[in-house]
């Protein structure tokens, strides 16, 4: 039972990554209708510009949760740093280009290539980490559930919580939490009804990149830095959007809880006798991924937004 505990523990920390990471993708893919593989580049290149601004803010006193106060400081930069290079490449590459999602999904590419050669230009290949001292589990968990859950663990999970608790706020009790939703529902008859479509699309990839970023910054606190970190977890947030339905935010953080839960679940195979090791989580959360779609073919929450 402790280990299946430590199983989920790992997998709710996991999981609050790939929530992150899937609602921009699929914000991204319900409003300006295009799958965008430089998503998990974008997420890089947040886990870097806080990588660098930590560097400047580290030193500050104080922690929460038992990292540095600086470290959040750091995090907004790489959130603002991702927000403001898409935005850029909305309005100087996929704006210009008037295509269609195929024509913009092929673009995305070339993108993700050139945010991952700008990034391994600037700081090479190799493996970065914060310098942020490791703590031990919590002796609490540790004592009464045998569970070695840390501080680290639990500030991810608490601040990837906050985060899907503010956009949820933004989507449901503002006036442009609304305009997105419209714009997301039928564009057309959004902008026939006065909503600024594009000032809508700009919101969204600022919206979008910044939780990218945030996944991706907590994903390098949870292993380590290089310049594929986002582009090697890219298919499973795909896997994740897919499973609760393309274009469906809340359909995004379910499909992010459930694939991000089979992913570290997937020892317990092994532990009952089958021959599959962790290497193939991502596959095992694929087939089951799969699985429901054969049942839902829509994904879990469908078209909800």
């Amino acid at each position: 039972m402790a280990q299946i505990l430590q199983y989920l523990a790992n997998g709710l920390v996991f999981s609050s990554i790939i929530i992150l990471g899937s609602i921009g993708l699929s914000l991204v893919y319900s409003i300006a209708d295009f799958a965008n593989f430089a998503h998990g580049d974008t997420m890089t290149l947040g886990a870097y510009g806080a990588f660098v601004a930590f560097g400047v803010f580290g030193s500050l006193g104080g922690t929460v949760l038992g990292l540095p106060i600086g470290f959040f400081l750091a995090l907004a930069v790489g959130m603002a740093l991702a927000a403001v290079v898409a935005v850029l490449t909305h309005v100087l590459v996929y704006k210009p280009l008037d295509t269609d999602s195929i024509g913009l999904l092929i673009t995305s590419i070339g993108v993700a290539f050139v945010y991952r050669a700008v990034l391994q230009g600037t700081f090479g290949t190799d493996f970065l980490q914060y310098d942020i001292s490791r703590s031990g589990p919590i002796p609490l968990l540790l004592d009464t559930l045998d569970v070695a859950v840390t501080q680290r663990d639990v500030a991810i999970i608490v601040s990837a919580a906050v985060l899907v608790v503010a956009l949820h706020l933004l989507l449901q009790r503002t006036t442009l939490g609304r305009k997105m939703r419209a714009t997301a529902d039928n564009p057309d008859l959004a902008r026939v009804s006065g909503i600024r479509t594009d000032r809508v699309i700009l919101v969204m990839w600022v919206v979008g990149s910044a939780l990218a970023a945030a996944g991706g910054v907590f994903l390098a606190l949870y292993s380590q830095l290089d310049p594929r970190i986002g582009f090697n977890i890219l298919l499973v947030v795909f896997a994740a959007v897919i499973l609760g339905g393309i274009g469906s935010v809340y359909g995004a953080m379910l499909g992010g809880l459930l694939i991000g839960m089979l992913h570290e679940l997937t020892p317990l195979l092994s532990d009952v006798g089958l021959p599959i090791s962790n290497a193939y989580a991502p596959a095992v959360a694929f087939v089951i991924m799969v699985a429901v779609l054969l049942v839902r073919p829509r994904g879990i929450a469908g078209d909800m937004t």
